[in-house]
């Protein structure tokens, strides 16, 4: 067994010592386009909903269940590619999820009542969640040591730029005069356009190293590939025994389940206040500014993203892998549990719109330069290679389910809490946060893969 660990360390060493190659770019941009496309599909619907009100006469139930049903849906996707992935691999699966984004976008634009619309946004969501588990692991696997934490990051931070495309192709839309009956429509068919273009590149990437000689014990094959992406030379040959891969494994074992634990909950409390306020954006800028026009709200959430959530996502991605991802967390979980405490307390500041949106924007960029980022980047890395989709899918899949809970009772609560209530709910969850992230998470900054992951717990002796 010793022996064969050995091995595996050896075949994947020149990948996790190598420096950042043009492999890296290249898969960080084949799976960054897809999360691009995750937040602009996810986030455009709170703009089309405020369209769709007049047009379709919707309640509030309406609005509910369109705004969250493709996040419910996400919950299902993620659970579903994230085993798969495990089954089959990595390559069998990898693209499947950018054609249900592709797909489903098309055809969302093409209702014609809001009961097609939910049928068609939940095709959405499914390929939103399968891609979480999918690009994260991908590139987690494809990374090196020292720079997983940039490298994975910078693929959720494709989210950023989907983020502000969303407002600012409405706010484009809806300048130039058109129909708002055909608007609608655009902003959520263009929405097919970046997962249509990478569905090629992922269909034809090559299966990781780690999966090949983790899972399938094939030292061979992995070494082949490790020397063509670095140039290193691996006289690994042969095979090994396979890790176990029993889809129980993260709950029977006491260190896997308080890490599943701790990435899926912090995740659930971290999705409750990013997608009630992101999705919901349109209501609150209602709320704040209630005589404003629809393109001025849409011209001021674009603004928060711009200056707050952009930057946060590339600060993240710059400093994980000095900082650690454990104290991005606590601080970001911190800083945002104090931002809409302070709203709660002092509900005066709605009386001034420009502190209000200071400390809304604080809020945002301490979500990105925080527990956004690091419950994507964290069950990238602290599963095994056998369950690392499971893991990761399992997380995502609690956490979607927070966002979805959210962006379906966010619209109430703004009616019965009004905006200072609901973000004191809000800060709530965000202390939850720390709690959560204090006891049951590591940090696995500038480990091995194999080393984060506790990969030796599953090591068996036997042939392959």
């Amino acid at each position: 067994m010793a022996a064969e660990e050995n091995v595996r360390d050896r075949v994947l060493k020149p990948l996790e010592e190598a420096g950042l190659q043009g492999f890296h770019f290249r898969t960080w941009l084949t799976a960054g386009m897809g999360f691009f496309t995750d937040a602009y599909d996810l986030f455009i619907i709170g703009v089309v909903t405020s369209l769709l009100v007049p047009l379709w006469h919707l309640t509030t139930l309406d609005i509910m269940v369109l705004n969250s049903t493709a996040l419910f849906s996400a919950v299902l996707g993620a659970l579903i590619f994230g085993r798969l992935m495990d089954v089959f691999g990595r390559k069998a699966i990898y693209g499947i999820e950018a054609v249900l984004l592709t797909g489903g976008a098309l055809l969302s634009a093409f209702s014609v009542n809001i009961w097609m619309l939910i049928a068609f946004r939940f095709i959405v969501g499914l390929g939103v969640g399968g891609d979480y588990p999918m690009s994260g692991v991908l590139m987690s696997e494809y990374s090196n040591r020292k720079k997983r934490g940039f490298l994975v990051n910078s693929v959720f931070a494709m989210q950023g730029f989907g983020l502000l495309a969303g407002p600012a192709l409405a706010a484009v839309l809806l300048s130039s005069g058109m129909a708002h009956s055909l608007a609608w429509r655009l902003m959520l068919g263009l929405g097919a356009l970046p997962a249509a273009a990478v569905i090629y590149l992922r269909r034809m990437i090559a299966e990781t190293p780690h999966f090949s000689v983790g899972a399938r014990g094939d030292v061979e094959g992995a070494a082949s590939l490790v020397e063509k992406l670095t140039g290193t030379p691996v006289p690994e040959r042969g095979r090994v025994a396979r890790l176990k891969d029993s889809w129980t494994v993260l709950f029977t074992n006491r260190n896997y389940l308080a890490t599943l634990v701790g990435t899926a909950f912090s995740w659930m409390f971290l999705d409750m206040a990013f997608y009630g306020n992101s999705v919901s954006s349109g209501l609150v800028m209602k709320d704040l500014l209630p005589h404003a026009t629809m393109i001025s709200s849409v011209l001021v959430s674009g603004l928060v993203f711009l200056v707050a959530a952009v930057p946060g996502y590339w600060v993240a991605a710059f400093t994980m892998d000095r900082l650690g991802r454990r104290f991005i967390q606590l601080l970001g979980f911190t800083v945002m549990g104090l931002a809409y405490a302070a709203i709660f307390l002092f509900p005066g500041v709605m009386a001034v719109p420009v502190e209000f949106l200071l400390l809304y924007a604080v809020s945002y960029f301490f979500i990105e330069f925080g527990p956004n980022c690091t419950t994507f980047v964290y069950p990238a890395e602290v599963f095994p290679v056998t369950v690392r989709g499971w893991g990761f899918g399992i997380s995502a899949s609690v956490g979607k389910f927070g966002a979805a809970v959210a962006a379906f009772l966010f619209p109430l609560m703004l009616i019965s809490l009004k905006l200072p209530g609901t973000m004191g709910i809000l800060a709530l969850i965000s202390f939850l946060g720390v709690i959560l992230t204090w006891l049951t998470l590591g940090e696995p900054k500038g480990k091995t893969l194999r080393e984060a992951s506790q990969e030796y717990l599953l090591e068996q002796p036997g042939p392959a």
